[in-house]
């Protein structure tokens, strides 16, 4: 929260002004306000730096709504927050889809306009904060391919500055969807062999008997269907680097044939008995604790020592929190692109949701979830319900099955906020923290509504 917090009031009702201006002040804001839309359109050009405006929905000329899009259509307008004595669902529902941040029923609930406000300004920070992460992945890019600024992945870019030059074996320790693969190429990136092919292969994915075909090649009549000579990967490599993705998965007698290599430099290829030298620098990667393995007797130590020279542990996601909103960003670019959709950003309490989320698929699940809302969402900025799959809630759970269907004769909003709680409580068997967070609001606000609106409080 700012130090400073600078709001913009505006009712046609001066008695109206006092007061909030009074309760705002002693709040720590500092208060403007105006009598009208047009006032209120004047004062924001003289102070763009509003951090918040609290607009009454109902006032001759210029309305609420339409002061808000008259600001929005005069810049980066700051979150703007509705009071109204008249409110319906569609009113309100009109006014959050156009991108109002919240609205207030009147008499006011001081305690509440203060958490409301205080959220609004959150989000306008966290806004202002994704503007900037934009702005870097535009203008800074990435360490070849790879996003993060968190003080974590700056050491792990480091060191690959630093080793990447030389010929020494690496072994990238990582959980899966870490981005071990593009940690290889950074490697081979930064060193002389980048003039050289880069050959990779996952050793989890193949056979024993066609891993040692793929990684050294074979000769005519090896076997079955050996109608050429192919050469293997080892030697595509030459004058390059070997990534051996996921090494931990390779039996025990193709290590034996590899340490072979790596001491000798030399290896045959399959079916054949002519010794062939390739230069290549190896590099490898894991999720297993290979030590286990070697304690199991499913690893060579001798291997290990071969292929760990220096050894990089590259951080899971929940680790790096702080690379989530960079990371976002980068992947909804990206997938606007590729899916054509006309997505401009990530709303704040959507982003709350990625903060929020464990990540056990790593930096592989977020993109895989950032592509998943991008093509499913038909909001111009993701929403916190383009992220069901994480929060376990579907549309119906977060309110859109209470405003569907609208009788003619319309609903108040209390009618629907009331109802919405409800269902939320029940669907939390009862939890009320767990209901808050649901909902976007405290828990001691979730206790001041189930008061007012006489809700059950057992459970």
């Amino acid at each position: 929260m700012p130090e400073s917090k600078k709001i913009l009031v505006v009712d046609d009702r001066i008695n109206a002004l006092k007061v909030l201006m009074a309760i705002l002040a002693d709040e720590g804001y500092q208060v403007l306000t105006a009598s009208s839309g047009d006032q209120a359109l004047r004062l924001y050009a003289e102070h763009p730096d509003l951090d918040v405006v609290l607009a009454d929905l109902k006032m001759p000329a210029m309305n609420g709504l339409e002061l808000y899009r008259a600001m929005g259509m005069a810049g980066d307008s700051p979150p703007f927050v509705i009071m109204t004595a008249h409110a319906t669902a569609t009113s309100a529902v009109q006014a959050l889809k156009e991108g109002v941040a919240d609205y207030l029923f009147k008499p006011l609930d001081y305690e509440e306009l203060s958490i409301v406000l205080d959220k609004a300004i959150r989000q306008r920070r966290m806004s202002r904060e994704l503007a900037d992460l934009r702005s870097q992945v535009s203008s800074e890019g990435s360490f070849h391919g790879i996003i993060g600024n968190s003080p974590a992945m700056q050491r792990i870019f480091d060191l690959v500055r630093t080793v990447g030059p030389t010929d020494a074996s690496v072994l990238i320790h990582g959980e899966t969807g870490t981005g071990k693969e593009l940690l290889a190429r950074a490697l081979h990136a930064e060193s002389p062999r980048a003039v050289g092919p880069l050959v990779c292969i996952n050793c989890a994915a193949l056979t024993e008997t066609l891993l040692e075909a793929e990684l050294f090649g074979y000769v005519k009549g090896a076997f079955t269907g050996a109608n050429t000579d192919k050469k293997g990967r080892l030697e595509l490599a030459h004058g390059g680097s070997l990534f051996l993705d996921e090494i931990g998965h390779m039996s025990l007698a193709l290590q034996a044939k590899l340490l072979r290599f790596l001491q000798e430099r030399t290896f045959e290829p399959v079916g054949g008995n002519t010794p062939r030298r390739v230069e290549v620098r190896l590099l490898a990667a894991t999720n297993l604790d290979l030590g286990r393995h070697i304690s199991d007797g499913k690893f060579l130590e001798d291997l290990l020592y071969r292929i760990e020279v220096i050894a990089l542990n590259l951080p899971p996601l929940r680790e790096r929190a702080e690379d989530i909103p960079l990371l976002a960003e980068h992947f909804r670019r990206r997938m606007t692109g590729r899916y054509t959709k006309e997505v401009v950003g990530v709303n704040p309490s959507a982003m709350q949701v990625l903060l929020e989320h464990p990540w056990p698929g790593n930096v592989r699940q977020l993109e895989n979830v950032m592509a998943r809302a991008v093509i499913l969402t038909k909001n111009q900025r993701l929403q916190p319900e383009d992220f069901s799959e994480l929060t376990g809630q579907t549309p119906a759970a977060s309110g859109a099955g209470v405003i569907t269907g609208l009788p003619e004769a319309g609903v108040t909003i209390k009618q629907v906020e009331r109802e919405l709680i409800a269902k939320t409580l029940e669907q939390c068997g009862g939890n009320k923290s767990q209901a808050a967070k649901r909902l976007g609001i405290s828990r001691k606000g979730l206790y001041e509504k189930i008061e007012r609106y006489d809700l059950d409080q057992d459970g």
